[in-house]
This record gives structure tokens, C-alpha cells and sequence, in this order.
């Protein structure tokens, strides 16, 4: 039995029964360095990138300190955003199978009150949210706290580069004195030393190595001027044709300056910023992972959190200034043994940022002409599929199954042409092949699903 096996830990025999069905067998080295400290009950800094491993890490440490007999709230866990914390809620309900009966409930902005209140009223033992929409409820009563024995803090550095480090500090001291808090961070700013300080007991440090292999990605810089910059996203888009790329900017400003370039030239890009609407945030996040959009225009709070599987390639258009979120933004492509593209654009302005990711990575920058980027064979870079969006969904009773019968079953389209489909509360996305999303849309609109009429629009080009 090698030292990073699950079963060398103290976790329950139904825990590692469960972790086995999930096909969880070797610790990843966030999990190997954090979880015998955290199994211990000692407090945590972790630092470890997106994808390492670390939302199993905290998990298994808050659910062996859960007592499923006790109805009340034990643990709570802070994300910067709902979609970070949609898939926080998604991996402890997993690992918290081996238990019967644990509730977790999440509580995040853009989600009518009136549910999370009548949840809460019906007990929970896990709350998974966001800092604002957590405080609410504190503020209101509806969520007590004098039970929690875990606090742990996900993402910490992007809550506090979103603002957050007052709403943290208020809900660290309405926590228990007698508690355990762990706090996960990519990067290390000087803020989490302030926030480790305010509310944390001698917390042991670890720290994960945020390299990649650097065989894994592929990573091309391009000198350019600033006039040239945005003309250069296009260039690059059309020489290398990404099936699918993220695109990292500095500011909003740039994000909304790229996508309109973008756009312009006829590419499927869409935009992910902070001023977005949660719907709007939703429909964005869905057409990027359902491959109905090739490109998706982020600046780093927006996308933190978002995980694409198979991510073709990542553009940065601007450098950023901190070298750890440089290792982070290029981490999205390359996984899962895949090969991934790195393409970087900087100015003259910038090489003392491209000196400091050299400096970081250990190796210095691989130089290409912007002239050699010529677009390839192959027509316009259009994405294989388009998003219908249904007016029905949670609420209603709509389930995936009812969907993929509607359109195959009843109006004969093969299984081949749909892709995947994601049920929200009140509403339905489904992807299918670009070349029937019109008629698809129109045949839908006028057929039933689960005995009643849904309307159905095509999401294409907005």
C-alpha cells in the first residue's frame, strides 16, 4: 500500500468503501498534504490550484467531523461563485454517500430567497454559498451557526480580490470560538495571512507546487503593439482554429472590446465578466461547456471556478501581473494527460511581468513571429452545436430523460444530433446539432413535453 492511498488515512470503513466505488483510490498531492492535518483537526492554509484535488480534500475533513444524527448546521463552506459552489454542493453530495441522510443545501445570489428559506427551515447539516447571499441569511435568523465545527473557506484569494474580506471576517466571528477552519487559495495574497490572523489557530500550511508539465501545454508568445493587440485574438483564433478556447482579459473594458471584435469577424464568442446577470451568467457558462460557442472572453473573477473539460486552448490577450495567476489561467488546457495550447500576447510595456512568469516557471518564453499567423484551410471557425432554451424546468418537473424523449421518441431526431442537457430550476438548455437547432426549435415549440407546452427559442448570435 503506497503513503498516498485513501486507506492509510483514518476515514470510516463506509468512507472508503465509497471512495472506491467513485473510483478514488490515490490521494492527489493537495489531498496527501492536507487531509492527515486536517483529519487531526488542526486548522489549514492550503494552496493549490483549480482541478488538484482540493474540493475532496476539505470534504472528506468536514464529514468526518459530521454527526448525521444531529440535525443542524455543522459545516459551512465559502465559494466566490455559484458555480463554484453548485459543483462544491455536487462533490460533498458524492463523498457524502457513504453516510445516509446528510442534507446539503446551497445558498447563493441570483436564487429567489422564498426556497432557500423553506429549505432551512426543514434542517440541513451541510451549507455550501456565497459570502453576500450567507450573510442574508445570518441577517435574517433563518441560518444558525452554534453548531458548526468546520469552516471552510474555498477560492479564498478570489474572494477577497471580489471584495469579500469584510463579509468573511463578520460570518469567521459568528462561528463557534471551538471550530475548525480551513482556507483554500491558488495564490497567496497579503490578504489571507490578514484573514488567517483574525481567525485562525496555529494553522499548519501547505502548499502544492502550481507547475504544470511543461510537455503538457504548449506555450507560444507573440510580441505586440498595443493597436495590434485585439487584431492579434483574431489571428490567433483563425491560424490555430481551437475547437474550443478561453480567453483571459485584465479588465471588463477588454473582455467587451474583444467580444465585439470577436464578433464582428463572424466568431461564436461570448463574454464572462462580473456585472452579468445570474441568468445571463448561466445561459454564457451552458452554450461555452455544450460546445455552442467556440470562445468564451473571461477576466480571472469570472472565471474562476469554471471547470472545462478537454479545453482546446487558452489565449491571455493582456499579461497579468502575478505570476501564480498566469500558471492558473494556462492550468485550464492540458488535463487529463491531453495536450493544451498556451497563447500569450505582451507588449514592450509588459516584458517585466513576462520576466516574472519566466522566473516562475523556470524556463524562459518560446518567441513566435505575429506574422507567421496566417488563417488555415477549413471555412469560418463555427461551433458544432446550438442551444435551444426551454421555459420549464425544476419547478416544473423536467427532467434531462424528458427532454431527449421529446425530441427523439416523438419527433424523430437520433440520439447522435442531441447534446448535453442541463435542467435548472426554471429552466432547460439542450444542445443539439447547429445543422437542425432552427427546425428543432420550431418543432418543440409546437409539441409537448410531459403532457404540457413548453416555449423553446433558439440561443444563437445574442
Amino acid at each position: 500500500m503506497t503513503a498516498t492511498a485513501f486507506h492509510t488515512l483514518a476515514l470510516s470503513p463506509a468512507a472508503l468503501a465509497n471512495l472506491e466505488r467513485l473510483g478514488y483510490t490515490e490521494m492527489t498531492p493537495i489531498q496527501a498534504a492536507s487531509l492527515p492535518p486536517a483529519l487531526l483537526g488542526k486548522d489549514l492554509i492550503a494552496q493549490a490550484k483549480t482541478g488538484s484535488g482540493k474540493t475532496a480534500a476539505f470534504s472528506l475533513a468536514l464529514l468526518a467531523n459530521l454527526n448525521p444524527r444531529r440535525f443542524a448546521v455543522q459545516s459551512l463552506v465559502l465559494c466566490p461563485t455559484r458555480e463554484l459552489a453548485d459543483q462544491v454542493t455536487l462533490e460533498v453530495r458524492r463523498l457524502a454517500r457513504a453516510e445516509d441522510n446528510i442534507k446539503v443545501v446551497t445558498l447563493c445570489g441570483g436564487v429567489p430567497l422564498r426556497g432557500q428559506l423553506s429549505t432551512l427551515e426543514h434542517g440541513a447539516h451541510i451549507v455550501v454559498g456565497t459570502p453576500g447571499r450567507v450573510m442574508d441569511h445570518l441577517d435574517r435568523g433563518s441560518l444558525r451557526l452554534d453548531a458548526l465545527n468546520t469552516f471552510v473557506l474555498d477560492e479564498a484569494d478570489r474572494m477577497l480580490d471580489m471584495g469579500f474580506f469584510d463579509d468573511i471576517a463578520k460570518i469567521g466571528r459568528q462561528c463557534p470560538a471551538a471550530r475548525q477552519t480551513l482556507l483554500f487559495s491558488a495564490t497567496y495574497p497579503e490578504g489571507i495571512g490578514k484573514l488567517a490572523s483574525q481567525f485562525m489557530r496555529d494553522p499548519v500550511t501547505v502548499k502544492v507546487d502550481a507547475q504544470h508539465a511543461g510537455a503538457q501545454i504548449e506555450q507560444r508568445w507573440y510580441e505586440v503593439t498595443e493597436p495590434a493587440r485585439i487584431g492579434a485574438v483574431v489571428r490567433l483564433l483563425e491560424h490555430f482554429r481551437p475547437a474550443s478556447a478561453l480567453v483571459f482579459c485584465n479588465t471588463k473594458a477588454r473582455c467587451r472590446e474583444v467580444v465585439a471584435a470577436l464578433q464582428g469577424q463572424g466568431l461564436h464568442a461570448l463574454a464572462l465578466y462580473g456585472e452579468l446577470e445570474q441568468r445571463e451568467r448561466d445561459q454564457v457558462l451552458v452554450r461555452f461547456a455544450n460546445r455552442s460557442c467556440s470562445v468564451l472572453v473571461a477576466t480571472d473573477v469570472a472565471a474562476r471556478g469554471l471547470d472545462i473539460a478537454s479545453l482546446a486552448a487558452v489565449i491571455n490577450v493582456d499579461v497579468t501581473p502575478d505570476p501564480e495567476v498566469h500558471v492558473h489561467r494556462i492550468g485550464r488546457t492540458g488535463r487529463a494527460g491531453e495536450q493544451g495550447l498556451a497563447l500569450n500576447l505582451a507588449s514592450l510595456d509588459e516584458m517585466g511581468a513576462v520576466g516574472r512568469i519566466e522566473q516562475q516557471q523556470g524556463r524562459p518564453s518560446a518567441w513566435f513571429p505575429v506574422a507567421e499567423l496566417t488563417p488555415a484551410a477549413g471555412g469560418p471557425l463555427v461551433p458544432p452545436m446550438a442551444t435551444l432554451h426551454l421555459q420549464a424546468g425544476r419547478k416544473e418537473k423536467i427532467r434531462p430523460g424528458d427532454v431527449l424523449g421529446a425530441l427523439t421518441a416523438d419527433l424523430g431526431y437520433t440520439r447522435e444530433q442531441i447534446g448535453k442537457i442541463d435542467v435548472n430550476e426554471f429552466s432547460t438548455y439542450v444542445a443539439v446539432d447547429r445543422a437542425i437547432a432552427p427546425q428543432a426549435a420550431a418543432r418543440l415549440n409546437a409539441a409537448r413535453i410531459k403532457g404540457r407546452s413548453v416555449k423553446v427559442r433558439l440561443l444563437d448570435g445574442e
